[in-house]
C-alpha cells in the first residue's frame, strides 16, 4: 500500500477539527475509520506484503501520539486495531495472515476482545471458551468494555480451549454475536466501546488462529504490549494537546494586568506538564527502540511506558484544566476532553497498580 504523501495532514484534515463533535456525539463517522484504515493507519506496523505500512515501532509511535494530540477516541480505534492485527501476525498461519490482514489494510476494521465481567487485570479468571466440533469450533462467552467493537467487521476473541488457551477471528455478524455498545463512557466517548456476546457462535476451525493451543500469558503479552505502547505514545499526544492549550491561554490570558504565564504558580504548572510531555516521550521512545531492537527488555519497557505516560498524562490534564480554568470545563474544550480521556489511560491495557506490580517484581529479580 502506498504510503499517504503526508499521514500527520490526513489526520489534521479529517479528524482535528471535528474531535470535539464526536466526542459529544459519542461516534466518529464510518467512513473517517475506513478511510484512515484503508491507509494503512489504524494498523500501520503490518508488513507491506499484506499492503501494510511495515513501519517500526518509533514511527508508529510517533504517529500515534499525533493522532492522540488531535482525538483520543480515533487513537484508541487505532489501538485496538493494531492490537488484533499484531495478534494476527504473530499467531496466524500463512493463509490466514494474508486473508485478515489484507483485509484490514483496505478499509475493514478490527477489535481485540481480552477483558471480561470477571476477568479485568486478572486475565487468568477468563472463562469465554472454544471447543472443537470437528470441523468447527464453537465460542461462548462475555467480553465487556472492548474498544473499537461498536465499528469492528471482526473481533479477535481470546478464549480459554483445553488446557491452554487460543485467539479466534470472530466476523461481528456471525449468528450468535451480540455487540452492545457502553452507554456514556466518561473518556474516549466516541470509541466505539462495547459488550461483546458470544452465545455458542460457530466457525470454520480455520477461524482459530496457528490451531489454538497456545498458553494463556503468551497470548496476552504479546496484545498487551502492542496495546501499551500505543496507549503510551497516545498519552504523550495528551500531553502535548494540553501543554499547547495551556501555553496559548497563560500567554494570551490576562490577570491583574499581565498575562497569567507571568504568574509564578501558573508558570509552575505550565513547566511540570513540559517535563511530563519530555519524560512520557523519553520512555516511549526507549521502549520503541527496544521494541524494534527485539531487546530482552522490551516487555518491561513498554509496562515502564505506559505507566509513566498514563499516570503523567492523568495529572498534566488536570494542571491544564486549573490553568484554563472556565474555559477547560466544559465538553467540547479539547482540555476537558483530554482530562476525562487521561484518566481511563490509567485503566485500560493494565492498571497503574497491576503496572507497578510488574516493575517491582522485575525490580526485585534484577536485584538477586
Amino acid at each position: 500500500m502506498p504510503e499517504p504523501a503526508d499521514p500527520r495532514a490526513l489526520v489534521d484534515d479529517l479528524v482535528a477539527a471535528e474531535a470535539g463533535g464526536w466526542d459529544l456525539a459519542g461516534a466518529v463517522p464510518d467512513g473517517v475509520l475506513r478511510r484512515l484504515g484503508a491507509a494503512g493507519l489504524l494498523c500501520p506496523q503490518v508488513d507491506a506484503r499484506y499492503g501494510g505500512l511495515g513501519r517500526d515501532s518509533r514511527w508508529t509511535g510517533e504517529f500515534t501520539a499525533h493522532l492522540g494530540s488531535r482525538c483520543g477516541s480515533v487513537r484508541s480505534v487505532l489501538t485496538s486495531q493494531s492490537m488484533a492485527a499484531g495478534t494476527i501476525a504473530r499467531l496466524g498461519d500463512a493463509a490466514q495472515r494474508h486473508e485478515h490482514l489484507t483485509r484490514l489494510t483496505s478499509g475493514a476494521l478490527a477489535a481485540a476482545a481480552f477483558s471480561e465481567p470477571g476477568a479485568g487485570s486478572d486475565l487468568s479468571a477468563m472463562t469465554t471458551e472454544v471447543r472443537r466440533d470437528g470441523d468447527w469450533v464453537v465460542l461462548t462467552g462475555h467480553k465487556t468494555w472492548i474498544t473499537a467493537a461498536a465499528y469492528a467487521d471482526l473481533v479477535v476473541v481470546v478464549a480459554r480451549q483445553d488446557d491452554g488457551a487460543a485467539a479466534v477471528v470472530v466476523p461481528a455478524d456471525a449468528p450468535g454475536v451480540l455487540v452492545t455498545p457502553v452507554v456514556a463512557p466518561s473518556g474516549c466517548r466516541a470509541a466505539g466501546h462495547a459488550d461483546v456476546h458470544l452465545d455458542g457462535v460457530r466457525l470454520p476451525a480455520s477461524a482459530v488462529l496457528g490451531g489454538g493451543g497456545q498458553p494463556l500469558p503468551l497470548l496476552v503479552t504479546a496484545a498487551l504490549q502492542h496495546g501499551r505502547m500505543s496507549v503510551a505514545w497516545g498519552c504523550v499526544g495528551i500531553l502535548r494537546s494540553c501543554l499547547s492549550e495551556a501555553s496559548r491561554h497563560a500567554a494570551t490570558r490576562e490577570q491583574f494586568g499581565v498575562p497569567l504565564a507571568e504568574h509564578q504558580l501558573v508558570a509552575r504548572h505550565l513547566a511540570e506538564l513540559l517535563v511530563a510531555e519530555r519524560s512520557a516521550t523519553h520512555a516511549c521512545e526507549h521502549a520503541a527502540d527496544a521494541v524494534d531492537a527485539r531487546s530482552p527488555d522490551q516487555v518491561v519497557a513498554a509496562v515502564l511506558a505506559k505507566h509513566t505516560a498514563a499516570t503523567l498524562a492523568a495529572r498534566g490534564a488536570a494542571s491544564a484544566v486549573q490553568v484554563l480554568g472556565s474555559a477547560a470545563a466544559r465538553d467540547g474544550h479539547p482540555v476537558a476532553r483530554a482530562h476525562r480521556d487521561a484518566k481511563l489511560m490509567e485503566i485500560i491495557e493494565g492498571t497503574s497498580e497491576i503496572c507497578q506490580l510488574i516493575l517491582a517484581r522485575h525490580a526485585v529479580a534484577a536485584a538477586r
